[in-house]
């Protein structure tokens, strides 16, 4: 073989056939694999049970679609999103954070629709989601819409406004947190930037209005829409700085730091260490602590950018921003100089803007007044905007209505030309008084006479909004009243307040005033009135209006009843207030009031909520005089359970320290209480029943109101528990205030001959007044006191008919038991105390004249006393009495079954009385 031939061998070619498979090389790599689905039963288990809408779609399905390309898929999307989430509000919970990224995503998106589907949505979510909850995605939100408010689309930066109204309503303070880069945003949206040409330097740089045909809107709607955002942002920032605050006189807010509630002490508590007071310094919220030192706040540790409005410097770069731009937009809206320009639908959008300008201006005023040094940001805004605000604000004042307006027919409300409102609800007067508050709070005591000029301008306007008679609501009136009080600090002698003070006196005089317009006017009298009390100590020249609204606080009280309660509150603050300053005018107005305010009938006292209740009976002291008359009315009031308990005790408390026997070091008022009119109260107020009710209950008879006995003639008319327990907590303060009086014999023998002319002889007596008049006497009995017959009678028999009434109840009475132990106690007590009381009781046990049924109840009552140990030695001095009443019922036992009731009186008779044991002993039984 030639090598030719090998050389071939070695390298052979295959040669392959057709229909054969090419054979597998030897260093082939094998490329099969096989695959096996991998199944998650509990994934694909949620994804079965996730909530759908009406298209089967659920939120991952709707949230995926948000991407897509097509404008009206993602609408669609977003009102799926709608749908489902209102239909199953949990769904919002579990994906929060996919919801809020990719809704506001879309704030930014080209279609219109899509936009307004968003904010929709945002609206709706915004009534579901809490601002904690929202708060660590909202600065994604604020990403997002401070994106849409710089976009270049005129499109997007009008719906831009939308989401902010929505995002202001719902959650202004998260909002507010981000004031920095938002307040740039609302410059931005109607100017732009341009290099000063004055200045070779290129860092400042000025700004100018811009106008942009292409917007759908005129230029100053779109500035009217973009400053009306801004108000109400400045607005939030304003409500959510708690440092803030304002000359004039705020409306009520629900706050927790608007209200102060006083502390309620009761001095038996707080003496026995069961009450901490805590004092606050200046009748403050929080303690005051007196150091030269001040605490950096967590705001001076953080950028000025992060800071905001919070920083002066920020503040204050802010209004040199925007004050020229407001300027200008004025100067556009304002009236030309030569005449005014009638009307058209252009002139009803400048009234809007010019109030929108102030109303900013005025929020950025209220904003430099928190900083520390606020004398030196008003002395710089004086110096800066004084010039340009009388030129431009000040040239057409006032503004009204017939300027921008033309009158089509005559208006009805004709006789205030500055009250006047458009179709369109642009209120002129709150615009003339924004304007007002602007300029006064540049004035100041050291500039008055460089701004008379202007300044009479506003007072002359003042005065005649507040006498012309028109209505004004709350928030007319609020800003009217803290220009007037302005105007009133500016200039301070009388002869410039009083025709200010007379003017609101003249707007508080009319009828049917809103509750909230009377609150400010009320509020601003009492502070009118603060201020001139603080200041008349020098100098004692009165206002004579302000006395006048002083003295008819009073009949206004008796006159308003329960038609307001609030009103009613404030108006006895304000009296509370004078009153304890010794206002003359209206000590002597209250003195004439005082009996229609404190009828027991229809008085205003008893008409009143329990804390306006309070306050009143607190006025009491403050009278000067308290005839008969109305100390008759005040015992009615304790009497008739139109005050609590608690409150009739004050009551009683504080004529006690009117009175003569309070014990006084100095000399008290003379004639303030007459003794024998004290008196008639305490003893009027301890029967508890007028005389003519006394009188009515003589005709009652039988159950289930009278307990009678055969062997007393005093029947008893049973009182309901609650006028029951009333009575007793009133009695013990009258038994206190006649114990402190210092002779107690000639206090003992006042109550002996009242008892004996009003009580002796009755035949039905109240339950608790038979249980008074015994508590009274104990408390009032000593060795000095003499009690004649007829008392010892009266007690003698009252004791009989209150015990045989608290035998004879039935364990079910549960409304009666529970007098038993208080009337218990005063019957054991009295027949303790007086050896006498307890012999002529036992001499009236005569049981021949009883029924039988009577029997047990007296043997039961024998055995009870004999066991008392207090009685014991009384008992035992009237063995042979006891002795003769057993045996008459012995007597009349004779022949029957003796029953176990009369072995048990035998028992106690032979052991307490028959063996004379030595001793009240240890035993103390209480039935």
């Amino acid at each position: 073989m030639t090598k030719k031939r090998k050389h071939q061998e070695d390298f052979q070619k295959v040669k392959l056939k057709v229909g054969k498979k090419k054979p597998k090389l030897e260093n082939a790599t094998d490329t099969t694999f096989k695959t096996k689905a991998i199944q998650i039963p509990e994934q694909l288990k949620e994804d079965g049970v996730l909530p759908t809408q009406n298209r089967k779609l659920n939120i991952k399905d709707l949230l995926s679609q948000m991407h897509h390309y097509s404008p009206g898929v993602k609408h669609n999307a977003l009102l799926g999103l709608k749908d489902l989430l209102s239909q199953y509000p949990f769904v919002i919970d579990a994906h929060l954070s996919n919801i809020i990224s990719e809704v506001a995503a879309v704030f930014t998106d080209k279609d219109s629709g899509v936009r307004g589907a968003a904010v929709n949505l945002l609206q709706f979510l915004a009534s579901k989601i809490r601002a904690e909850q929202i708060a660590p995605f909202f600065p994604l939100v604020s990403a997002h819409l401070s994106s849409a408010m710089t976009h270049i689309s005129e499109g997007i930066q009008e719906d831009s406004l939308k989401v902010l109204d929505v995002l202001l309503e719902a959650y202004p303070a998260l909002l507010t947190d981000r004031s920095s880069i938002l307040l740039k945003n609302f410059v931005e949206l109607i100017s732009h930037q341009q290099l000063s040409k004055r200045l070779k330097s290129r860092e400042k740089l000025s700004w100018m209005l811009s106008v942009n045909p292409n917007r759908r809107v005129t230029s100053q709607q779109w500035r009217l829409n973009v400053l009306t955002r801004l108000k109400k942002f400045l607005q939030a920032v304003v409500d959510g700085s708690s440092e803030i605050e304002d000359e004039g006189l705020q409306e009520q807010k629900d706050s927790p730091h608007s209200v102060r509630t006083p502390i309620c002490i009761s001095w038996k508590v707080h003496a026995n260490n069961q009450q901490h007071i805590q004092l606050f310094e200046n009748g403050g919220l929080r303690p005051k602590i007196n150091s030269s030192f001040r605490l950096r706040s967590l705001a001076s540790v953080m950028d000025s950018a992060e800071k905001g409005l919070s920083s002066a410097e920020n503040l204050k770069g802010f209004i040199e921003i925007i004050i020229p731009l407001l300027i200008e937009c004025w100067i556009e809206a304002s009236p030309a100089p030569s005449a005014p320009i009638l009307g058209n639908l252009l002139e009803s959008e400048s009234q809007q803007l010019m109030q929108q300008v102030l109303s900013i201006i005025h929020l950025l005023w209220k904003l430099t007044k928190r900083h520390d040094e606020t004398y030196k940001m008003e002395l710089w805004l004086r110096m800066n905007y004084l010039v340009d605000f009388k030129h431009h604000f000040m040239r057409h004042f006032p503004y009204s209505l017939q300027e921008t307006v033309k009158h089509k027919k005559k208006d009805s409300c004709k006789g205030n030309k500055y009250c006047m409102t458009s179709s369109n609800s642009v209120d002129h007067l709150l615009l003339n008084l924004t304007l007002c508050d602007i300029m006064v709070s540049l004035a100041s005591t050291s500039t008055l006479q460089m701004d008379s000029g202007w300044l009479d301008m506003i007072r002359k306007f003042v005065t005649d909004t507040l006498q012309d008679g028109s209505k004004l609501n709350s928030k007319q009136v609020n800003r009217l009243l803290g220009v007037t009080w302005r105007l009133m600090q500016i200039q301070q002698n009388k002869v410039a307040t009083e025709p200010l003070i007379k003017a609101v006196y003249t707007l508080y005089q009319q009828r049917n005033l809103l509750f909230p317009v009377r609150t400010l006017l009320l509020k601003f009298f009492s502070r009118v009135y603060q201020k001139e009390d603080l200041r008349t100590q020098r100098i004692r020249s009165r206002s004579k209006v302000l006395s006048r609204w002083l003295a008819g606080l009073p009949q206004q009280l008796a006159l308003l009843g329960l038609r307001n309660p609030e009103l009613s509150n404030q108006l006895i603050d304000i009296i509370h207030s004078a009153a304890s300053r010794s206002n003359k005018e209206l000590l002597q107005s209250l003195q004439a009031t005082a009996a229609r305010i404190y009828d027991p009938l229809d008085g205003t006292l008893v008409l009143l909520p329990a804390e306006a209740q309070r306050r009143l009976v607190q006025l009491v002291y403050f009278l000067p005089c308290l005839p008969a008359s109305l100390l008759a009315c005040l015992s009615r009031c304790c009497i008739m359970g139109r005050l609590s308990s608690d409150l009739a005790a004050t009551l009683i408390g504080i004529l006690h320290m009117r009175s003569s026997f309070a014990g006084w070091k100095c000399q008290v008022q003379d004639n303030s209480v007459n003794d024998v009119d004290y008196f008639s109260f305490l003893f009027s107020t301890l029967i508890g029943f007028s005389r003519e009710e006394l009188t009515s209950l003589q005709g009652i008879r039988g159950k289930p109101h009278i307990s009678q006995t055969q062997l007393s003639p005093v029947r008893l008319y049973l009182t309901d528990l609650d006028q029951f327990l009333h009575h007793w907590a009133v009695t013990e303060m009258i038994c206190h205030s006649l114990s402190t009086i210092p002779s107690q014999s000639q206090c003992f023998d006042i109550l002996q001959t009242g008892i004996c002319k009003y009580l002796v002889g009755l035949v039905v007596i109240p339950d608790s007044t038979a249980g008074s008049v015994l508590c009274a006497i104990n408390k009032l009995l000593d060795q000095a006191c003499i009690l004649s017959e007829n008392l010892h009678k009266f007690l003698a028999s009252c004791c009989y008919s209150l015990l045989y009434f608290l035998l004879t109840l039935d364990k079910e009475d549960a409304e009666h038991i529970q007098k038993r132990d208080m009337l218990w106690g005063s019957c054991i007590s009295a027949l303790a105390l007086l050896p006498r009381l307890l012999r002529l009781m036992l001499q009236s046990l005569q049981v021949s004249r009883i029924c039988r049924e009577e029997l047990p109840v007296v043997a039961q009552l024998l055995r009870l006393l004999m066991q008392h140990g207090q009685l014991r030695s009384h008992m035992i001095t009237n063995e042979f009495l006891v002795q003769q009443i057993i045996k008459d019922i012995m007597t009349l036992k004779s022949g029957e079954v003796q029953e176990q009731w009369l072995t048990d009186l035998h028992y106690c008779f032979n052991i307490y009385l028959a063996s004379h044991p030595q001793g009240p002993g240890p035993i103390n039984v209480v039935y």
